[in-house]
């Protein structure tokens, strides 16, 4: 037989935790703050014995910032600040003494619950001559003193210091010690888990776990998840900046700003996402040329470029120190754009089209462009000069004398077999072969998809590690190559038409994958399945925004699937195509939520 004991624990003793946490790490303000709304007080100190020494001494500075902390009795408190005004008194800081006298809190109520005792101290405090044996009443001040600290001390706590953290501390031990967590592995403490073993052994994915259904007047533009995986984000073609568990397939509804209807949203549609290196800042790139910067957390917007270009933003990418943007758009440029100035930098110029794709390489020195006229170019970042201009070849089968889109220009991880400080990249042309090439232009290995019709790629990524390069093609596809052997290892179905993009996580075996029919689909392998609950059903959220009950529908599929109410027109699909004019309502989505530029616009950037 076994038997089960279980402990409970006061929300107000959390509460204390944090308190004293903040009091310690000097968070004045968020302490006081805390304390207003939770009507909790701290009421402990770390030492008492310190504190009725300060009292005993007259240190009311320290005694009084102490007690600023304590939940003491309203008499007490009385007693104490009348004591401190009349020895202030004493020493003639009158000005000091009036001031504690009528805009302190204890004062005041002791002005409504004694009037004869406050107007005694007050005539005291406004006497040219200070009488010591009549304001003490013949006690002196160290016996009255000491009779304060002994009122205080049976009103006080003793808590040893840095107790959350202690708590925290232990928990994690015990957890080791169990097996629950691996020892020495950094933790993250808020989701309880190694962050070393978060990273999986990669491996393609075999199967489509969750799909979102955007309905019939919306679909995903752009998805990209953030750096620690902890977000998956969604651009759309109504304007919507959406944040999703691909675990689920459900909107985050534990960010208060979704959960209360308040989303990220642009007036036209997003065609560009991108998140900063720390996973704190988003940035989002619209059909009308307009970026803004968004705190994931709070879905504030930290920053806008109205005009960042004159036409659409195709691709966004962060500087590796998260101070500047880099920018692709349908005006044929790429631009740097500074976070703290909130001013356009640079502009890179020589593509005759569509600038499709814009990325750093690693040491942040070179840039790589892609475009819809059938050239990579690589810049010099600090002075925008050409470095390279590279035509990637077209397949054997295909006219040499045409010009070929190129889709993707990516650089490639860490690949075996090449030196880890040469650049390369992988290109994605609009045909049936993806290249990895370096940046002089030299074809070093080739992915074909194998299919002459229908077969040609729209978009591709690699995983973490580089193992592994996946590319979408026209037959709405995903073809799995294996970096290493350049073999064709998978298919998998990712839509039923219009495929746009996908989107690979960070640590894990998952790819985002989205489409013009309105679908997002989370792909993973067997293993990966097992993350999130298995719902089996297709949920259906209320067009009512006020209501946001979720029922089940009848009839539901094996897939999983969330759709979204839209009401606006869709736009043109194709990357080439994604130009025409569009007007949207907000109504039905809660508005524009609020924007307030938070960062500092005072600071210069980093070229």
């Amino acid at each position: 037989m076994s038997s089960t004991t279980s402990a409970t624990v006061d929300s107000a003793d959390i509460v204390r935790l944090i308190l004293q946490f903040c009091k310690e790490n000097s968070l004045f303000r968020t302490l006081q703050c805390l304390q207003e709304e939770s009507r909790v007080s701290l009421n402990a100190v770390d030492s008492l014995d310190a504190l009725l020494s300060d009292v005993n001494k007259g240190h009311w500075d320290t005694v009084l910032q102490a007690v600023s902390y304590l939940s003491l009795p309203p008499n007490v408190l009385q007693d104490l600040y009348s004591q401190v005004v009349l020895e202030l008194a004493e020493l003639r800081e009158v000005e000091t003494a009036h001031h504690l006298l009528r805009e302190t809190a204890p004062m005041n109520a002791l002005k409504q619950a004694n009037p004869e005792r406050y107007l005694r101290v007050e005539a005291l405090v406004k006497k040219h001559h200070f009488d010591a044996s009549e304001a003490y009443e013949g006690m002196s001040k160290e016996k009255i003193r000491g009779n304060l600290a002994q009122s205080i001390s049976k009103h006080v706590q003793v808590a040893p210091p840095s107790r959350l953290l202690a708590l925290v501390g232990q928990a994690m031990k015990w957890q080791q010690h169990v097996g629950l967590l691996p020892k020495n592995a950094r933790i993250d403490v808020f989701r309880g888990v190694a962050k070393d073993a978060e990273v999986e052994a990669e491996m393609c994915p075999t199967m489509v776990a969750r799909t979102v259904k955007f309905g019939s007047k919306s679909h995903p533009e752009c998805v990209t998840f953030s750096p620690d995986g902890q977000f998956c984000v969604s651009g759309s073609v109504d304007g919507m900046v959406e944040v999703w568990d691909h675990q689920t397939g459900t909107l985050r509804k534990d960010l208060q700003y979704q959960d209360e209807g308040s989303f990220m949203m642009h007036d036209k549609a997003v065609i560009a996402v991108a998140f900063n290196k720390e996973s704190e800042l988003l940035a989002t790139g619209s059909q009308d040329g307009q970026i803004k910067v968004w705190r994931i957390a709070t879905g504030q917007c930290a920053r806008r470029y109205e005009k960042a270009h004159s036409q659409g933003i195709t691709c966004i990418t962060w500087a590796k120190d998260s101070s500047q943007l880099l920018t692709g758009s349908f005006d044929f440029t790429a631009r740097v754009h500074g976070i703290k100035s909130g001013k356009t930098l640079k502009e890179f110029r020589g593509h005759k089209s569509y600038v499709n794709s814009a990325v750093y390489t690693k040491d942040n020195a070179r840039i790589v462009t892609a475009s819809s006229d059938s050239h990579v170019i690589v810049y010099d970042a600090k002075t925008t000069e050409i470095i390279n201009t590279i035509t990637p070849p077209p397949p054997s089968h295909c006219s040499s004398i045409m010009d070929y889109s190129v889709n993707a220009a990516i650089m490639a991880p860490k690949i075996p077999g090449y030196s880890e400080h040469e650049d390369l990249i992988f290109v994605c042309t609009r045909t049936n072969t993806i290249l990895l090439m370096n940046l002089a232009g030299q074809v070093l290995k080739s992915f074909c998809s194998g299919k002459r019709d229908k077969g040609d790629f729209v978009a591709m990524t690699t995983s973490p590690k580089g193992e592994w390069l996946y590319g979408v093609a026209e037959d709405n596809t995903m073809y799995c190559f294996s970096v290493a052997s350049g073999s064709l290892e998978q298919t998998l179905k990712v839509a039923e038409k219009e495929v746009i993009g996908i989107a690979h996580h960070p640590s894990r075996n998952v790819i985002a994958g989205f489409a013009g029919d309105g679908s997002m689909v989370f792909m993973s392998d067997s293993r990966s399945r097992g993350e999130g609950p298995d719902i089996s059903r297709s949920i259906y959220v209320n067009k009512d925004p006020a209501d946001t009950a979720v029922g089940l529908s009848p009839g539901a599929q094996s897939d999983d699937c969330y759709e979204v109410p839209q009401e606006t027109p869709p736009l043109r699909k194709g990357r080439e195509q994604r130009q025409s004019s569009m007007s949207r309502s907000r109504s039905s989505r809660g508005g524009d939520f609020c924007c307030s530029y938070l960062l500092d616009s005072t600071s210069s950037d980093k070229s």
